[in-house]
């Protein structure tokens, strides 16, 4: 925690992944077994949890991170970066003997990625950690949690939450009944949509929607869709929020970048759809700038912002 806050409850907690990501950028992301030459890497921060955890704080929200790191260079990178975004990391355990997630990530120059991951003290975290942090999940006002660590542990964590619980289901994975049903508010993109109920992605804003239908009653859905911006499906009704006009450099941080913002919008009090128009906002300013942290803007940066 940063020294100006000692005392400010914590609004935000982030249940989730920690990594190192190598970034690369190419001409055009490799095809199976073939080697393109790109230009120099970028070492940064990230990991989905570390990175929405980064982007909430940033945008003014007292925010903790439950996880894991290595006993490593990697994972004294990892907390450096979290506590200088002002990320409250008393419950990111260092985990002896095991490395630091890493991410090895290829950006084209439209901004499109690919992403390998190999989870390290990731794949540590457990229910136990969870059960360690009670008094803080029940205290937060919104829980964020994403696929990058054990579902036993994310249904732990949805389970013990008391505030508003957003869940990011990415990595694309089906969810047990268990786990949907402690959700306030689903955030996937078109393919994890795709994937949780059983469909081809969605070729139109109607059929997104449609497919929003097969899942749990009562929990709102907001779908991410790039340039499109977001559909927003709650209590029967759907509304559109457009994307904003970036020139976007790289993409990799934009996903993180909206469920940051939108657990700090929740956590301010706005409704889903103006929470979702401020995300929107957030990660397209995300996109014009390389890496997964570094490129989350500052509150000031997105209000200032006038496009």
């Amino acid at each position: 925690m940063t020294d100006d806050q000692p005392h400010r409850p914590v609004e935000v907690v982030v249940v989730g992944s920690a990594n190192i990501d190598l970034v690369v950028p190419v001409a055009v992301l490799p095809r199976p077994g073939q080697t393109v030459l790109g230009g120099d890497h970028l070492r940064a921060s990230g990991g989905k949890g570390a990175n929405q955890a980064v982007a909430a704080a940033r945008l003014g929200r007292r925010a903790a991170m439950i996880g894991r790191v290595g006993d490593d260079d990697f994972g004294r990178q990892v907390l450096h970066s979290l506590r200088a975004a002002g990320v409250d990391t008393a419950t990111t355990t260092v985990t002896a003997g095991v490395p630091t997630g890493l991410a090895l990530i290829t950006v084209d120059r439209t901004g499109e990625n690919t992403i390998a991951v190999s989870p390290g003290a990731n794949a540590r975290l457990t229910a136990d950690d969870v059960a360690a942090a009670a008094p803080l999940l029940a205290a937060a006002r919104v829980l964020l949690v994403q696929l990058e660590v054990a579902i036993d542990t994310v249904a732990a964590a949805v389970a013990t939450a008391a505030g508003t619980v957003i869940l990011n289901p990415a990595p694309a994975a089906s969810l047990p009944g268990e786990v949907l049903e402690h959700v306030d508010v689903l955030v996937p993109n078109r393919s994890e949509l795709a994937v949780l109920t059983g469909h081809e992605e969605p070729r139109s804003l109607d059929e997104a929607s449609r497919m929003t239908r097969s899942l749990p009653a009562g929990t709102a859905v907001v779908v991410t869709l790039g340039a499109d911006g977001a559909l927003v499906v709650e209590d029967g009704q759907v509304e559109h929020v457009p994307a904003i006009s970036v020139a976007a450099v790289d993409a990799t941080g934009a996903g993180d970048a909206f469920c940051g913002a939108l657990a700090d919008g929740l956590a301010r009090g706005l409704d889903l759809v103006a929470a979702t128009r401020w995300a929107v906002r957030v990660a397209g300013l995300a996109t014009t700038r390389w890496g997964a942290q570094p490129s989350m803007p500052s509150r000031d940066e997105v209000e200032e912002y006038g496009g």
